[in-house]
């Protein structure tokens, strides 16, 4: 089952992902992590990514997609992506190292939340120095502005601002409509209410994929 997992940020993709992980028991590719990984080990796929990273310029989709297939090569296990395609020339990149090794992908979830909902839930973040994380409205700290566990002062980060959150979901519009269409053109997209309990998210998602979790079948 080769599945790729689209939504916004804050729209609780990584929670999915990881409960997709463990009920499909599915290889998890994030193509962040692939690039660190290849560099570090100094990969010949490593090295090439690095000319491009060191000056600052994006890695080429073939040679991210190649990682990708190096990762699932072998006996078919199926896989799970989160961050990739986010464009139509990336999806179509993709679909051609699928054909190229008789594969195919199962469906593309994509994850919907109103931006107005999304807005709320990433400003009102509040974090400390070592990285615990509060939401004003939802999970706020026992004292205001102060983290429960160290007596740190609470933060919210400029990524979690207002105006960058609205940038960052102009962006992710501008990029995913499209891709959306694409993969409605190729019957494998599903679209899932995201404005609902991770339970609930869950189990749609699962509901889709014609998968009955094992905790309650």
């Amino acid at each position: 089952m080769n599945l790729v997992l689209l939504g916004p940020p804050g729209a609780g993709k990584g929670t999915q992902a990881a409960r997709l992980r463990e009920e499909l028991r599915l290889p998890y590719l994030s193509t962040g992590d692939l690039l660190r990984r290849h560099r570090a080990k100094e990969t010949a796929l490593g090295l090439a990514a690095a000319e491009y990273m060191d000056q600052g310029q994006l890695v080429p989709d073939e040679l991210i997609i190649t990682m990708l297939m190096d990762a699932v090569n072998g006996p078919p296990r199926g896989f799970l992506l989160d961050g990739f395609p986010r464009t139509v020339v990336q999806a179509e990149a993709l679909e051609r190292s699928l054909d190229a090794a008789g594969s195919r992908l199962r469906a593309v979830v994509l994850v919907e939340v109103p931006d107005q909902v999304i807005v709320g839930r990433i400003s009102g973040r509040l974090t400390c120095p070592y990285g615990h994380v509060y939401h004003a409205q939802v999970s706020p700290p026992v004292r205001a502005g102060v983290c429960d566990r160290d007596g740190e002062t609470l933060v919210q980060r400029n990524d979690d601002q207002v105006e960058t959150v609205r940038r960052r979901l102009s962006v992710y519009h501008e990029s995913t409509a499209p891709l959306a269409a694409f993969y409605e053109r190729h019957n494998v997209l599903v679209r899932v209410d995201g404005n609902q309990a991770p339970d609930d998210v869950f189990d749609a998602i699962t509901a889709a994929l014609g998968v009955t979790p094992a905790n309650r079948a």
